[in-house]
């Protein structure tokens, strides 16, 4: 039987999810906060699935997430966060995270994300985010899951192409074209302050990637428009390739 540890100060999300989850047959254990967390984790053989809060007083969650994979490199930890933007995912993944939710989120949301955490299986602690675009690959975000088609990108009169598949956490499966006008490439460009960017095409890939995650982040659901089109930087955008310049500073 699937067991799963929630760690959150918040008495109220505690009881949501311990209900939304025992409800589909998961046995759930609760914790108050970050040490109480990790008293409960304890090696963490006894669990299959962690979800854990950023914000709590006492241990952040980035700091519970960091001792919990010591302790169980091949430990599942959906990280929650009320956060508008996926910036903390950037943080998350650099120790190890892979799964992320957005509070305020349904039962159902839940139940979702979960299931997609607990269905990519276990694996060993990734390779840091290091000297490479940042890359959302095999990361779930309110379970929703994108990936590349394996067709490389296309440069175009009107800009660059990129095309992914979005996965919802029902399985169904979706194509999502990005396109990144000439005039916005020519913007990223004066963010990076750099003319020829870090991993050449990949650079690009990676950046519509990261367009598509801001999306199922903020909207819980495939994207609408087709293409998606970039017009302007936002500051999510702006702090990505900020993230990816500074991974590659003296590159």
């Amino acid at each position: 039987m699937t067991r799963i540890l929630v760690i959150d100060d918040e008495r109220n999300i505690r009881m949501m999810i311990r209900l939304a989850l025992e409800h589909v047959g998961y046995v759930v254990e609760t914790a108050i906060d970050g040490d109480d967390g990790l008293r409960h984790f304890g090696s963490g053989a006894a669990w299959d699935l962690v979800l854990l809060d950023q914000r709590m007083p006492g241990r952040a969650g980035l700091e519970v997430l960091h001792e919990i994979r010591a302790r169980d490199p091949e430990a599942r930890v959906v990280v929650i966060t009320a956060f508008g933007t996926v910036d903390l995912a950037v943080q998350a993944m650099k120790l190890g995270a892979s799964d992320f939710l957005r509070k305020p989120f349904t039962a159902d949301v839940l139940r979702g994300a979960v299931s997609a955490a607990l269905a990519k299986g276990r694996s060993r602690f990734p390779a840091p985010v290091e000297a490479t675009p940042i890359t959302y690959a095999m990361t779930t975000l309110n379970g929703y899951l994108i990936e590349h088609t394996g067709s490389p990108g296309a440069s175009t009169e009107e800009g660059y192409r990129c095309t992914f598949d979005v996965v919802s956490p029902l399985g169904e499966r979706r194509a999502c074209t990005v396109l990144v006008p000439t005039y916005v490439q020519e913007l990223v460009k004066a963010q990076a302050d750099r003319e020829t960017l870090p991993g050449g095409e990949q650079f690009w890939v990676a950046f519509c990637e990261s367009v598509v995650a801001n999306h199922v982040w903020q909207h819980r659901d495939f994207p609408s428009d087709e293409p998606m089109r970039v017009d302007d930087l936002t500051s999510a955008q702006r702090r990505w390739i900020e993230e990816v310049m500074a991974a590659n500073e003296g590159g």
